[in-house]
């Protein structure tokens, strides 16, 4: 049977999301794509124009994923965003500790691409924008008349155990149990 058009597309950012995540997007070459994708190369730039565009793409089924993800976590305590904020830690913890995880993905290209104006850089932050302030909305909901500043503490909390993950290669110490510390302090002050 012969593959699909978006058979193609798909296979391509499939190994390209493997490849990525476990051996850095510079440490990649298109054309180790284009082999284990079994496509030709003006296949991969018709979809991808450049490499660029690859890990744009890339990075926004991560960011998709995620997000169809946590909300899924968030909708199972639609009325007590302290059980919300506490089961996306639980749930961002399941995440370091699986087996296969490298890290934050975006972190990663962030760090590859210190650059902020490389299109990678900038959906990274916008990925990292949008977890904080969700964080916010939520320690907001919570009566905590310092949301954003918990939610600062957090990102730092959630990043440096990504970055913990990837440096260690294991998940050390549980995210969910030190950032309950973080937020009994703000609930009590």
């Amino acid at each position: 049977m012969p593959r699909s058009v978006t058979d193609a597309r798909d296979r391509i950012l499939a190994i390209a999301d493997e490849l990525f995540y476990r051996e850095g997007i510079r440490a990649t070459g298109v054309d180790t794509i284009i082999a284990r994708s079994e496509v030709a190369k003006t296949t991969l730039y018709r979809y991808f124009p450049s490499k660029d565009d690859l890990v744009v793409a890339y990075l926004e089924q991560r960011n998709q994923l995620f997000w169809q993800l946590l909300e899924e976590q968030l909708a199972r305590s639609p009325d007590d965003p302290k059980q919300q904020l506490l089961a996306t830690l639980d749930w961002i913890d399941s995440l370091l500790a699986n087996e296969e995880s490298q890290g934050c993905p975006f972190l990663m290209v962030a760090s590859e691409f210190p650059e902020t104006d490389y299109p990678g850089h900038q959906v990274a932050i916008a990925h990292k924008v949008k977890l904080r302030d969700r964080l916010a909305k939520i320690a907001t909901a919570m009566g905590i008349a310092q949301g954003t500043e918990l939610a600062d503490g957090l990102m730092l909390l959630v990043d440096g155990a990504f970055a913990q993950r990837r440096l260690y290669q294991a998940h050390q110490v549980k995210l969910s149990t030190t950032a309950e510390l973080l937020i009994r302090v703000y609930l009590d002050g």
